[in-house]
C-alpha cells in the first residue's frame, strides 16, 4: 500500500455462504477501483483472496488510515463493525445479509452500487448518539463500557429478580423488582428497547430512553431523557446479581450494590450514507407496515 492509496477495512460473517461471495464480489470490485482491502486476520483466512491484507486491531487502528468500515452481514455483524470502528474519525458502513439489518445502509443486491458509490466517494456521513456506563463498587470506578443500541442490567439467575433503585440526574426516580432496565439510545430505540414496549425514536433526536424490563411496579414505564442527563442504576442488597450488557455482546457480572452510571459518550458513531432515505420509510420496509389503503397527499408516491 501506498502512502496516497485508499484503504477500506471489510468486516464480514464468513460463516455464512453468502457471506464469501459478497465478500468475494465487494473486494474485486473495490481493487479494480484502486482501493485496497483489508480484513481481520480471521476473515482474511476464511476469504483467502488475492491482495486482501490482514487489518490487525492492535497495531493499524492507532494509525487511523482506514477511510472506511464496510460490514457485510446482519445487525450483530454491523455491532462489530462499530466496535472496530471506535476509537477513530472512521465512518461505517453496513450492508444487510440477515433478516431485519436496522443498521445496514443497503441489501445484498446492492453490492455493486455500494462498491462504485464507494470508489468515487458518494456517500455522506452521519453521527449517532452513543452511551457509555461506568461501573462503581465502593466508591471506585471497576468497569467502562460503551454501546451504539443500549446498555442493559439485567438479572444473573432466572429465578429471582432484581432489585434496583433508578435515579435521574442525582435524583431518586422509582425501585422496582424486575428483570432489568435498559437505557438506550434512539438508535437503538428498534433493538431491544421495541421488545420491551420502548417508543420508536428518530434517530436525529438526541435523547437517552429508560425502559424497565418486567417490573412489578406501578410506575414503570418507558421514559425519554435528555441527552445531557444521566441515568444510574443500583443493585439493592436485597436483590439477586446482576449482569451489565453492552449492545448484546459484551458483559459483565455485577457484584450486588453496584452502581452503573450510564451518560452519553463523548464520541459519536459515525455511519456512512449512500442516500438520504426518510427514516418513516425505513421503518416501513424493515418492519413491513401496512401503507396501502388510502390517497394519500399529493405527490405521495402512492398512486392515486
Amino acid at each position: 500500500m501506498t502512502a496516497s492509496s485508499r484503504q477500506v477495512l471489510l468486516v464480514t460473517h464468513t460463516g455464512r455462504s453468502t457471506a464469501t461471495t459478497s465478500a468475494t464480489l465487494l473486494v474485486k470490485r473495490l481493487q479494480a477501483a484502486g482501493i485496497d482491502v483489508v480484513a481481520p486476520a480471521a476473515e482474511a483466512a476464511e476469504l483467502a483472496l488475492p491482495g486482501l491484507a490482514v487489518w490487525d486491531e492492535l497495531t493499524d487502528k492507532e494509525q487511523h488510515d482506514v477511510e472506511l468500515v464496510i460490514v457485510l452481514g446482519g445487525d450483530g455483524s454491523i455491532l462489530r463493525g462499530a466496535e472496530l470502528a471506535r476509537g477513530g474519525e472512521t465512518p461505517l458502513l453496513g450492508v444487510n445479509l440477515g433478516r431485519v439489518g436496522f443498521l445496514a445502509e443497503a441489501e445484498e443486491q446492492d453490492l455493486v452500487d455500494v462498491a462504485d458509490r464507494i470508489g468515487s466517494r458518494q456517500y455522506e456521513v452521519e453521527e449517532r448518539v452513543a452511551v457509555e456506563a461506568k461501573v462503581v463498587v465502593g466508591g471506585a470506578v471497576v468497569h467502562r463500557a460503551w454501546a451504539l443500541n443500549e446498555i442493559s442490567v439485567e438479572k444473573a439467575e432466572r429465578q429471582r429478580m432484581l432489585e434496583v433503585g433508578v435515579e435521574v440526574d442525582g435524583h431518586r426516580l422509582s425501585r422496582w423488582g424486575c428483570d432489568g432496565v435498559v437505557c438506550a439510545t434512539p438508535t437503538g430505540s428498534t433493538a431491544y428497547a421495541f421488545s420491551a414496549g420502548g417508543p420508536v425514536v428518530w434517530p436525529e433526536v438526541e435523547a437517552m430512553l429508560l425502559v424497565p424490563l418486567s417490573a412489578h411496579a406501578l410506575f414503570a414505564r418507558p421514559l425519554v431523557v435528555a441527552p445531557t442527563s444521566s441515568i444510574s442504576i443500583e443493585l439493592l442488597t436485597s436483590g439477586a446479581r446482576g449482569v451489565l450488557w453492552a449492545d448484546g455482546r459484551r458483559s459483565l457480572e455485577l457484584p450486588t450494590s453496584a452502581r452503573i452510571d450510564v451518560t452519553r459518550s463523548e464520541q459519536p458513531v459515525r455511519l456512512a450514507r449512500l442516500h438520504q432515505t426518510p427514516f418513516t420509510e425505513r421503518l416501513v420496509a424493515k418492519f413491513a407496515l401496512p401503507v396501502q389503503g388510502w390517497r394519500g397527499v399529493p405527490g405521495d408516491d402512492e398512486p392515486s
